[in-house]
């Protein structure tokens, strides 16, 4: 299907389903033309294989921000049976760029929590584009300890370009919320698994991201800046080149994180990205949700904690090796005879 949004590094796909749209429109009189439709799909395939396959980690921000890749109400629509939500901190208010409620997923009950940034212009501007305050933090918070209680596992969707910065998000609490998840998230007694869905830029994403299981999809980036923060410090501006500089040497790219130890898997997406195909990037998900959960539902509780802890403190682990220090002996030169 054609994409209304068009990424620069796509036109020739874009191009090649619009000639399959065309076709299949024409498709009933003659037998060549349904040859003809065939033979543009797997034109159009190779080229996605070829595209996708080499994407650079700027071209992947630029994907995982595709307007349209499924968003965690997506998710939750696809994959999740008696979806509840439930609201607010309790404390401020409600925030809508968190989503929490309880629901099923495969035959485990759970409470599912998620950025969301909205796919109308009203939607985005009341989810400030996935930039949650702090009372969406609380909120997750609240939802989690409320898990805890009922002895239910947590599952977090990670979309975020980072916290929202503004003044009124700073008064009430902003560092202090997500430092106060992250420490609560790390001893919580209920497994925990997260998946960065989209984007994971900052504390915005750890908020909700400290897990006994961390994954990424394949096309999604999670980083401790985004690509143009990086930029704007390092250079002064941000422009497509320092973007992508600042992409590469972030190294925030799926394989790049899973390398690092930072994930400890990655989920593929339908060929093209989860936007051409949602249902089936929802399947895959939703697969290794759950079985990450049949093995961490067997953990006992304090081994369960002990391991999140640990795997936390490996991150960034590293050794250096003491240097050889190699002394080369000169042969002294000779004192001149006296005469």
């Amino acid at each position: 299907m054609s994409q209304f949004y068009q990424l620069d590094f796509e036109r020739e796909i874009v191009a090649c389903e619009r000639r399959i749209d065309e076709a299949k429109r024409g498709v009933g009189n003659a037998g060549a033309e349904k040859i003809d439709v065939a033979a543009l799909s797997q034109e159009r395939d190779a080229m996605l294989r070829d595209v996708y396959g080499k994407l650079t980690p700027w071209q992947t921000v630029r994907v995982a921000r595709h307007p349209g890749r499924p968003q965690t109400r997506d998710y939750v629509g696809f994959t999740c049976r008696d979806f509840l939500e439930l609201h607010g901190d309790r404390r401020h208010g409600d925030d809508p760029a968190i989503v929490t409620g309880f629901a099923r997923i495969g035959r485990f009950k759970c409470l599912v929590v998620g950025h969301q940034k909205g796919k109308t212009t009203e939607e985005k501007l009341a989810c400030h584009f996935g930039c949650a305050h702090p009372e969406g933090y609380r909120k997750a918070l609240a939802k989690m300890k409320l898990a805890e209680k009922y002895g239910l596992p947590i599952v977090t969707l990670v979309d975020t370009p980072g916290a929202y910065p503004g003044i009124g998000a700073e008064e009430r609490g902003q560092a202090q919320a997500i430092a106060e998840n992250m420490l609560e998230m790390s001893r919580l007694r209920t497994p925990i698994v997260s998946v960065v869905i989209g984007e994971g830029g900052s504390g915005g994403a750890l908020g909700i991201a400290v897990a006994d299981r961390v994954a990424m999809m394949r096309h999604a980036w999670y980083s401790v800046i985004s690509p143009e923060g990086c930029a704007a410090i390092l250079w002064k501006q941000a422009n497509e080149q320092t973007n992508n500089e600042a992409a590469t040497a972030l190294r925030l790219s799926a394989a790049d994180n899973l390398d690092l130890g930072v994930v400890d898997d990655v989920i593929e997406e339908p060929l093209g990205g989860a936007h051409r195909d949602p249902q089936q990037a929802a399947a895959n998900l939703s697969a290794w949700i759950v079985k990450q959960l049949e093995d961490l539902t067997t953990y006992e509780l304090d081994r369960l904690v002990q391991a999140r802890y640990e795997r936390f403190r490996r991150i960034g682990r590293f050794s250096v090796e003491k240097p050889i220090i190699v002394t080369t002996v000169h042969a002294e030169t000779p004192a001149p005879a006296k005469k």
